[in-house]
């Protein structure tokens, strides 16, 4: 099998670099999409094994996107985690956990713990 591929979709430059520095630096494939119309856009043509997806994005949320990404038979597998940088209550955990969010990191993150997260939600 060969590289794990992600796809990071965040709509702030300096997020989406630094999170493609660190996974490639882990030997990760990765694709990276501006905003969730992008996204959806690209899953068309390429299936990531892990979506890291913003939150809090203008026009498409994520939560929009991963619902999008849910109901279509071909993508629902991929998993996804979500990046933030709101405090994430117990409810909201529930909830992550019922629409099959493998995951949450709150920005701002520490480098080796993301990468670790990411290779975990991979396993």
């Amino acid at each position: 099998m060969g590289r794990k591929k992600i796809m990071i979709v965040d709509d702030e430059d300096n997020i989406l670099n630094l999170v493609k520095a660190i996974l490639e630096a882990e030997n990760f494939e990765v694709m990276v999409a501006h905003d969730g119309k992008e996204c959806l856009e690209l899953l068309k043509i390429e299936e990531p094994d892990l979506i890291l997806l913003d939150f809090m994005m203008p026009g498409m949320s994520g939560v929009a996107v991963s619902e999008r990404v849910r109901v279509e038979p071909k993508l629902k597998h991929i998993k996804i985690i979500y990046l933030t940088a709101l405090d994430v209550s117990e409810f909201e955990r529930k909830l992550l956990q019922k629409n099959n969010i493998v995951d949450y990191i709150q920005k701002p993150f520490d480098n080796k713990d993301l990468a670790k997260r990411v290779r975990k939600a991979l396993k």
